[in-house]
């Protein structure tokens, strides 16, 4: 038995290097994720997944984050939603066609497993991580909408992941770089978070798990290296017999504390059949060697594992790779549709109104917002501005953080004062020295609780959300989304 079949890791560029091409045959490594530093566009990538197969052979699962919103990793496709901005528009015929169109364009690319739907319900505003990419708070209506959207995306030949199981809406704490607790009793989590993983049980492919502390059901491990809540919870009460994946080891919620190669081997004990453990090649050989060293000196026990290698098995022939054509013709209809979307989702808060058309803007956003780790990074205050330019006459105000943006001392002018949220980050607590006419929230929607003032909802910043956000600021489109988790308190 060999311990890569239990591991998707990843590779540091664009490129698969001779060194790391090695060491997957040399322990037969079966699955890869690509983030958007392995890409540089269709061509490369083309390139790099027929490379990856070469080394990985045939059954191999070749992953990617393509979740909506923020959580893309293929710029030059077009791009969907995410999930609140779907639990917004909420028809479920919608969220399974536009599954069903994030899909295409990765079977095309070779891609057959996504991490994607997220089923964590977003209850708590203040959540550095998930905000807009839940379907929302209710537990039924989100698994409703999560599920509608798989059962499109499989269709395509692409299989789903289910995340963050037991759920990972409830933090104020971001795993990739702390460990979060979450004190929830077991019969908590069974009436709200753990809900949409009961209904996904039977019909997703693959669930991911959480590094996050439930000490109400383990004292002392996160769930991702929990057998009480890995093998107990989700296989055994839950009746889950598909594929378990880890999120990655990676991330400091682990790392920080045992190490991606001991806590590869506590993860497959609990209960994970594949593993994640993303870094160089000098991590990721040492994962690999204390992986087989436990699989050949019987740490990990073989009935166990003998049944993950099953279960892996059967996803890769369910979901085989097939690259293909993306005609433009077709892209140029997904792309609609995810126009489409976007504006079905955009929702207003308070007495939100378009600018005049002559109006003269004042418009305050973030120079630069970064990513953060998960998402990509939002749109500069300088493009946003040159789209706004357009239509009418712009007067920028750029900011370096968004703690900056309540202190603004602007005094009230004779024009229109738009505020942009163009960052997932939110605005401080405080007295604001301003007050905006109109504050449009790209990103995170729990900013707008945060602001005095009425807002727009888009739930993203893609090019097909700036499309929907500018249709509705010309007066040509009704915001007609309802918002599918309370702003506040936050």
């Amino acid at each position: 038995m060999h311990a890569g079949r239990f591991v998707i890791t990843g590779l540091p560029g664009t490129e698969l290097s001779p060194d790391l091409a090695a060491l997957w045959r040399r322990y037969r490594v079966g699955g890869v994720i690509l983030f958007r530093h392995n890409v540089v566009g269709p061509r490369q990538l083309r390139r790099l997944v027929a490379d990856l197969l070469e080394v990985l052979g045939p059954k191999a699962l070749i992953s990617v984050d393509q979740e909506g919103g923020a959580v893309l990793r293929l710029p030059f496709l077009p791009s969907p939603p995410p999930g609140m901005s779907l639990g917004a528009a909420d028809d479920p015929e919608l969220a399974r066609a536009v599954g069903a169109a994030t899909a295409r364009g990765l079977a095309a690319y070779g891609f057959n497993l996504n991490f994607a739907p997220v089923l964590d319900l977003n209850t708590n505003p203040a959540n550095p991580v998930i905000a807009e990419r839940s379907f929302g708070v209710d537990p039924e209506r989100a698994g409703e909408l999560a599920l509608a959207w798989h059962e499109g995306h499989v269709r395509q030949g692409v299989a789903t992941t289910g995340k963050h199981f037991p759920g990972h809406g409830d933090t104020a704490v971001d795993s990739h770089l702390g460990l979060p607790v979450v004190h929830k009793s077991l019969d908590a989590l069974r009436r709200l978070e753990l809900v949409p993983f009961a209904r996904a049980a039977g019909r997703v492919p693959a669930l991911m798990t959480a590094h996050i502390v439930y000490p109400e059901l383990d004292g002392e491990l996160p769930a991702t290296l929990s057998r009480r809540i890995l093998t107990g919870l989700l296989r055994q009460e839950l009746g889950y017999d598909g594929v378990v994946v880890s999120d990655a080891l990676n991330m400091r919620a682990i790392a920080d504390r045992w190490g991606a190669p001991e806590a590869a081997v506590r993860s497959l004990a609990a209960g994970a059949d594949l593993v994640m453990p993303l870094g160089d090649l000098a991590l990721q050989a040492a994962t690999l060697a204390r992986v087989q060293e436990a699989l050949d000196c019987g740490e990990l026990d073989r009935r166990q594992m003998e049944a993950g290698a099953e279960r892996i098995e059967r996803l890769a022939e369910r979901f085989p790779v097939r690259t293909g054509p993306y005609p433009q013709a077709l892209q140029a209809e997904d792309r609609a549709l995810f126009v489409r979307a976007w504006t079905r989702g955009l929702t207003t808060v308070g007495d939100a109104t378009p600018p005049p058309r002559k109006a003269r803007l004042r418009v305050v956003a973030q120079a630069r917002p970064p990513g953060d780790g998960v998402s990509e990074a939002g749109a500069s205050g300088a493009a946003l501005a040159r789209l706004l330019a357009d239509y009418w006459p712009v007067d920028p105000v750029f900011v370096e953080r968004p703690e900056e943006v309540p202190r603004l001392g602007l005094a009230k002018s004779d024009g229109f004062d738009l505020l942009v949220s163009n960052s997932r980050r939110l605005y401080p607590n405080e007295t604001w020295n301003w007050r905006p006419d109109l504050h449009v929230a790209l990103w995170n929607p729990f900013a707008a609780a945060r602001v005095p003032a009425p807002a727009l909802l888009s739930y993203g910043f893609r090019p097909e959300a700036l499309e929907a956000v500018l249709a509705w600021l010309r007066g040509e489109v009704e915001a007609r989304g309802r918002l599918p988790a309370p702003l506040g308190p936050t």
